[in-house]
């Protein structure tokens, strides 16, 4: 698995990018690749946790971790002992 940090700035492309970025973790979750996603209590960044041999295939796929406001902080692999 992998952990994604996500950090944001206030920029209005992120918001007008967020409701097709959230379809997109919608249906990855369904497939189950995305485990838990959601934005940090205070809105300054996100976590996404996947369950996929290429993470960087997943941010790829998705225009919202290259729009302006929005940057990938960190990817980790992520061993979990429980679930």
């Amino acid at each position: 698995m992998w952990i994604v940090e996500l950090s944001f700035t206030p920029e209005p492309a992120r918001i007008t990018a967020r409701p097709a970025h959230r379809a997109l973790l919608t249906a990855l979750h369904a497939d189950g690749v995305v485990r838990m996603a959601g934005p940090l209590a205070d809105d300054s960044g996100a976590v996404i946790v996947l369950d996929t041999p290429d993470p960087q295939a997943v941010l790829a796929a998705d225009p919202y971790f290259s729009t302006p406001g929005v940057t990938v902080s960190s990817v980790r692999e992520w061993l979990p002992i429980l679930s």
